[in-house]
């Protein structure tokens, strides 16, 4: 039987955003590992059929040590595995599932997910990374990219040459996001929907709602995610003072978006493709972020949506007051067009299409 070994650091990775292209490959006939750290959605995929290996993985840690026992680590399972390809995403897993995988002569696959501030900010630990990615994917079958911006990167920086393929992001699927009811608009409600910390655009959005509620008190503003950073004390006073209403992780956020009329997403970090607006879009939500790669990309500016500047909080409150100023059907009519786009660009089976194109390609070398 043929075997895939998925090499991830964290299950919500694949389960949220590849749990198709796992399906296609279970559907295939494949045996399917996925390495990841433990995970309240690794007993779902074991439900579905795969092969469960725990890891250990600091997604920031930068101890040589530490990194050394992940490339060991990796070597080992493969060597136990013995998977006919590897696939990877985030930069951890890629640089160090590919180490181990070229030492090992072994078929590779990897995604590029997002640059991470530490790749994209020049500096030492942009020019470690580098050496690194180049060591890492000497020997790969295929690099995926999210953006056109990132791609670049790497052909500047002579990574990979010839081994590039540009995918809509992870895609989203049209019948898990479906068109929701656009709610009545008695209150005009908006959502932030990342993991809490500075680079996702949260003190943007902080300053937007405390302005915009004061000025518009039929206004609300739902935050959800995982508080990363220190704002948790933050979020309660502003809660207690009614600027923001936090729902901490959110397991199925279209519980959020049925009940919300747009979502914000002004992010500076340096994302891949923003998978918030991609489900927000398809859902039939409007949609307002920042512009960078992996957000504009799902934004006709003034179609579906509306572009603000990184990290200008102004730029945000005048664009929500521009879409607060919309008629009912205006907004409505707006989601619908984001709802159209996602349907024509970012549709996941073209993702799992091109997915299962390469892992064929190489089984036939």
């Amino acid at each position: 039987m043929k075997k895939v070994l998925i090499l991830v650091n964290h299950d919500v990775v694949i389960y949220n955003f590849r749990k198709e292209l796992v399906e296609s490959l279970l559907q295939e006939g494949y045996e399917v590992y996925i390495s990841s750290p433990n995970g309240e959605r690794i007993d779902d995929l074991v439900a579905m059929g795969c092969k469960y290996i725990e890891a250990s993985i600091s997604r920031h840690g930068t101890n040589i040590i530490e990194e050394l026992k992940l490339l060991y680590y990796y070597k080992k399972i493969i060597k136990d595995v013995k998977p006919d390809v590897v696939l990877s995403y985030t930069i951890k897993p890629n640089i160090y599932g590919g180490m181990a995988c070229e030492s090992l002569n072994v078929p590779y696959i990897a995604n590029i997910t997002g640059l991470g501030s530490a790749v994209e900010n020049k500096g030492v630990m942009q020019n470690i990374s580098i050496i690194l990615y180049k060591i890492a994917f000497r020997k790969i079958n295929c690099v995926f990219f999210q953006n056109t911006e990132n791609r670049q990167f790497f052909i500047n920086n002579n990574i990979a040459i010839d081994k590039h393929r540009l995918i809509p992001g992870s895609g989203v699927n049209l019948k898990q996001f479906h068109v929701l009811d656009y709610p009545s608009d008695e209150t005009i409600e908006f959502t932030f929907i990342s993991r809490i910390m500075k680079e996702k655009g949260i003190d943007q959005y902080i300053e937007a709602a405390e302005y915009i509620r004061n000025k518009y008190p039929n206004t609300v503003f739902h935050i959800c995610g995982f508080c990363e950073e220190a704002y948790e004390e933050k979020l309660k006073i502003l809660q207690d003072k009614g600027i923001i209403n936090y729902h901490g992780m959110q397991r199925d956020v279209r519980v959020i978006l049925e009940k919300t009329h747009c979502t914000i997403h002004p992010t500076y970090y340096p994302e891949g493709m923003s998978n918030v607006l991609l489900e927000s879009a398809a859902c039939g939500r409007p949609v307002i972020t920042a512009d960078r790669s992996g957000c504009r990309e799902v934004v006709d500016d003034g179609m579906n949506g509306y572009i603000v500047e990184q990290q200008n909080s102004k730029d945000l409150i005048e664009k929500i007051e521009k879409f607060l100023k919309l008629g009912y059907e205006e907004k409505k009519k707006m989601g619908l067009v984001g709802r159209k786009k996602v349907e024509d660009e970012f549709d996941r089976q073209i993702v799992v299409e091109a997915y299962m194109d390469e892992i064929e390609k190489v089984l036939r070398c």
